[in-house]
């Protein structure tokens, strides 16, 4: 079989990827003291190097010590120890000819309060989640509004977050903008009800982003890669669209478009599903106004699906079948039969099971 446009390699800022295949980031529940994952964690993500991934995501890192949590468990990159900790996993990981990617997020009204050391909750707006939070069996409490005080002093807890990265050795950083998280609350007029000039607009409403985009590339090295996260879907209130019109999306993609990033990383559910009652899906209505290079990930199990997502995108990002199959890479190259995972057969991810 020929290796086709996935085995293919792509050129990303000035990065040359040896293919078209990465790990993608995923929220993870497995730091056991200071904020530092465990050893397999570790492990799994050099093997996935080892084993072919271009690119290698780490877990979505939490950005500061005050309200940025949202599970148990998470990992942070702000201590010389969690640095420490990092270098030698990014140095494994880029010895195979790899990129270690750093994503990083705040849990905004996703945040439990219990466990970040504020004891609380802040978002755009005071607009709980709907549904119970599955960790806890009870309501979202309803989020503090953030000041302007708050909204500094979370810009500056992803400004500290990479400048670890970048300590630590890691050839990119990944803003995370997705999934009903606090940049994605902006983002969204279903969670942003704001009267100030971060709420109403696109342009108001982004400005959040904006601004963090533009604080984080100022302490970036040039030679390093600046990803930025986007999804459609959250992971509360699933039936509510985060934009509502195709218009609405492709607005904010072109302001995104303007600012200093490489790539945009477009999270989907199903790669191929129509959205917005169009006959197209995510990557081609984000590739309709963006020359940005697009990663796309959502139901990518195996090389005809890869192959069919990279008709509109130039990479693609793989988690279930990444987590669970180790082999996955290969597997794919050869054109094996694979399944389709489901969503309880990743929960291996959040227990004490070393990952495979």
């Amino acid at each position: 079989m020929s290796d086709g446009i996935i085995f293919s390699p792509f050129k990303l800022k000035g990065f040359t990827l040896k293919n078209r295949i990465g790990v993608a980031p995923m929220t993870r529940m497995s730091s056991l003291r200071d904020s530092i994952p465990r050893q397999d964690v570790f492990d799994f993500l050099v093997r996935r190097a080892k084993n072919g991934a271009a690119i290698v995501y780490t877990e979505a890192i939490v950005t500061d010590y005050e309200s940025a949590q949202g599970y148990p468990g998470q990992a942070r990159l702000v201590t010389q120890r969690q640095i420490d900790a990092w270098r030698p996993v990014v140095r494994a990981i880029q010895k195979e000819g790899s990129m270690a990617i750093m994503q990083m997020f705040h849990c905004g009204r996703m945040a439990w309060p219990d466990i970040n050391p504020a004891n609380r909750v802040i978002a755009p707006s005071d607009i709980a989640p709907k549904q119970i939070n599955p960790l806890t069996g009870e309501p979202y409490p309803v989020p503090d509004v953030m000041t302007q005080f708050d909204i500094d002093h979370v810009i500056f807890g992803f400004v500290e977050t990479a400048r670890g990265a970048i300590e630590a050795g890691f050839d990119g950083i990944e803003i995370h903008g997705a999934h009903g998280y606090l940049i994605n609350n902006f983002l969204s007029s279903y969670a942003n009800k704001r009267t100030d000039s971060y709420g109403g607009s696109v342009e108001n409403r982004f400005r959040f982003a904006h601004e963090v985009i533009q604080a984080v590339k100022k302490v970036m090295p040039d030679d390093r890669l600046l990803t930025f996260r986007i999804s459609n879907w959250g992971i509360a209130d699933m039936e509510v669209s985060l934009f509502n019109t195709k218009t609405e999306y492709q607005e904010i993609i072109k302001t995104l478009s303007k600012e200093p990033i490489d790539a945009i990383s477009v999270s989907t559910y199903g790669y191929k599903d129509n959205v917005f009652g169009t006959d197209r899906n995510m990557a081609q209505i984000t590739r309709e106004v963006t020359d940005l290079p697009l990663m796309i990930c959502g139901q990518i199990y195996d090389r005809d699906s890869a192959e069919d997502a990279l008709k509109h995108a130039d990479i693609v990002l793989s988690a279930k079948s990444l987590l669970l199959n180790p082999e996955w890479v290969e597997d794919v190259r050869s054109g094996k039969q694979l399944p389709l995972y489901k969503s309880e057969e990743a929960n291996v991810a959040y227990t004490d099971e070393p990952l495979p």
